[in-house]
């Protein structure tokens, strides 16, 4: 089961990756032209993105009439005996992190002794407020019983107008269930620990997070007002504690800084920029949908592979006695390379389809001037000769009688 999850987790790195260094580059270099609340929502792109490469079979068109196949069976000389222990590492390494993560957490919540108080002020009717010897600056707590937690001086700290903006700055946190989003997002990046851009991106989200929140507190806001929350978010990091906790957080310097900047710059988002930056994105996701079409009507049949690698026999499935087959999808370039390939079907899931990608992905085929577009193959896997291996791919033809 392991083992699956993180060749499928592998398989997902290059999909990942760019939606994060897409999101990076929005916050970056295009937020004084974009909303800070628009690009928040953006990071649904990253989940929605991974649904639609990952499908179900029974969701993928498939109009090719042939299907070429291959049998592969043990080879034990060569199987890789090192798979196992890397499995291993992850799986010790990213258990590890999950505990640490989870015992900070309740380490945190335990040393807080949190009283409760009441505040004369519309924006805390919805929320429970507490106060806390442990914390320097407000601060909402836990992940899905949420709390406003107070320093125990915050009367000496904030006047009446700043501590309301600062309540209604947290009360958007817990509608929003910030907390809930951050600990889901550093439990996908503690999953994939091994890539640094996840990192990045989960570094980047709760910047964007708390620059969305600023602006939807200070919509409609008069200056004084602005400058009066300005000055309410400086004081709140000089004391803030940064880290990895899923809480909402003031930030560092660099990060109130790039706040401080961005409340400047709330009211000169440009239309067209966002216009086109939606539409962009609506395109970029229905290529993920539309790129599973077969995209050529050339015959595979034609093509004829001049090199073929066998895949290597997992050694789990050998040694469980497991049989199955895989059909992949793939392009011909015109130089005879296969590239784009991914599985259409599996029996059983997630065995052998890392192996029978790896071996694809080495088969060369006759050069041609077009190349082909979605080709198909069969791979079965087979422990004896006596094996049967069934087609995966229905085949229906439709006659016009």
């Amino acid at each position: 089961m392991l083992d699956a999850f993180f060749n499928w987790l592998l398989e997902q790195q290059l999909l990942i990756s760019s939606a994060i260094l897409f999101l990076l580059l929005l916050e970056r270099k295009l937020l004084s032209q974009l909303s800070a609340r628009l690009v928040y929502t953006l990071w649904a792109l990253l989940p929605i993105s991974l649904l639609l490469a990952n499908l179900p079979n029974h969701l993928k068109p498939i109009q090719n009439d042939f299907i070429s196949k291959l049998t592969i069976t043990p080879n034990t000389a060569i199987m890789p005996q090192f798979t196992l222990t890397w499995f291993a590492i992850y799986g010790f390494i990213t258990a590890t992190m999950l505990i640490t993560a989870v015992y900070f957490h309740y380490r945190f919540l335990a040393k807080l002794q949190l009283e409760p108080i009441t505040v004369d002020h519309h924006n805390s009717q919805s929320m429970r407020l507490y106060q806390s010897k442990q914390v320097s600056s407000p601060m909402v707590v836990g992940v899905i019983n949420t709390k406003l937690v107070l320093p125990t001086n915050y009367q000496s700290h904030y006047d009446n107008h700043a501590l309301a903006l600062i309540l209604e700055h947290e009360s958007v946190h817990i509608k929003r269930k910030d907390n809930l989003i951050n600990a889901i997002a550093l439990s996908a990046t503690i999953v994939q620990w091994f890539n640094p851009i996840a990192w990045l991106g989960y570094a980047s989200l709760r910047r964007i997070q708390e620059l969305s929140c600023d602006e939807q507190v200070l919509k409609n806001k008069s200056t004084e007002q602005r400058i009066l929350y300005s000055k309410a978010l400086v004081h709140c990091a000089s004391f803030s504690r940064t880290g990895l906790m899923a809480y909402s957080q003031y930030g560092d310097k660099n990060t109130m800084l790039q706040r401080l900047n961005q409340i400047k710059q709330i009211d000169n988002s440009s239309f067209i920029a966002k216009t086109a930056l939606v539409i962009f994105t609506a395109g970029m996701l229905s290529s993920f949908a539309i790129a599973k079409q077969p995209m050529s009507v050339e015959k595979t049949k034609d093509y004829q592979a001049v090199m073929r690698v066998e895949p290597i026999y997992p050694i789990q499935a050998a040694e469980q006695g497991i049989s199955g087959s895989v059909v992949l999808k793939y392009d011909i370039l015109p130089s005879g390379a296969t590239s784009n390939i991914s599985v259409v079907s599996a029996e059983p899931e997630d065995v052998f389809n890392r192996e029978a990608k790896r071996a694809l992905k080495q088969w060369q085929y006759a050069p041609s001037e077009s190349g082909f577009k979605n080709a198909l193959v069969q791979l079965d896997f087979a422990l004896d000769e006596n094996y049967q291996a069934k087609d995966l791919i229905e085949k229906v033809k439709v006659s016009s009688k």
